[in-house]
């Protein structure tokens, strides 16, 4: 049989062509997508996350085990689908109006996506009302704001009124290198993420899958 742990192993080590090779292999071998992906994926990037927090590894080492489930998911989200498994759920993610730095944010969404959230990234300097647009249209449950810039952080401001103000039942969580816990409380932010790994707790909190 395919060896979940093995799985892990190569995923914390970013070693894409073997995760690709053993998610397939586990397949084959008649076992159920939702355990490859929770046993074997979920399982290595939660590793890879706690390493990250505590400063073990760096967003390096994060990219390259990120890039190793995608293409993991690549070969397992048809099964997954088949299979009739819900993702934990639904984020739209961006980066705020002004701003175009999008490292930050692509870590969050391969963590979210690592951590069973379906993610529908929506790049880049981002309008408010894009975003409300997205999340109505996605039926998403997070809207996940990201601003590397002081002068961008008011965008934040903007997207959360716009959400209220639309009257879409959503979280909002913010996080970014100059936001912090208590931005999110002046602006009404229902989150704030300091990392990359603490995002996923974070989503799953707001939508009570903690």
């Amino acid at each position: 049989m395919a060896d979940l742990n093995a799985l892990s192993e190569a995923l914390q080590a970013g070693d894409r062509n073997k995760v690709v090779e053993l998610t397939t292999q586990a397949i084959e071998d008649g076992m159920g997508p939702k355990e490859i992906l929770e046993q074997g994926l979920i399982a290595g990037m939660n590793i890879i996350g706690a390493k990250f927090k505590n400063n073990e590894v760096y967003v390096p080492e994060v990219l390259i085990a990120a890039r190793a489930m995608h293409g993991a998911m690549d070969v397992l989200k048809p099964k997954l689908e088949e299979a009739g498994v819900e993702p934990v759920g639904k984020v739209v993610l961006g980066t705020v109006k002004g701003d175009l730095h999008d490292i930050g944010k692509n870590l969050v969404g391969m963590m979210l996506t690592g951590g069973g959230f379906m993610v529908i990234d929506i790049g880049i300097d981002v309008p408010a009302e894009k975003f409300v647009e997205m999340a109505k249209s996605e039926g998403a449950q997070v809207l996940a704001l990201s601003a590397l810039l002081t002068t961008t952080m008011p965008q934040m401001a903007e997207v959360v009124k716009a959400a209220k103000a639309a009257g879409i039942e959503i979280k909002t969580m913010i996080g970014g290198a100059p936001v912090t816990q208590s931005y999110a409380d002046e602006i009404g932010a229902d989150g704030y993420a300091p990392d990359a790994a603490s995002a996923v707790d974070i989503a799953k909190q707001l939508i009570g899958a903690a």
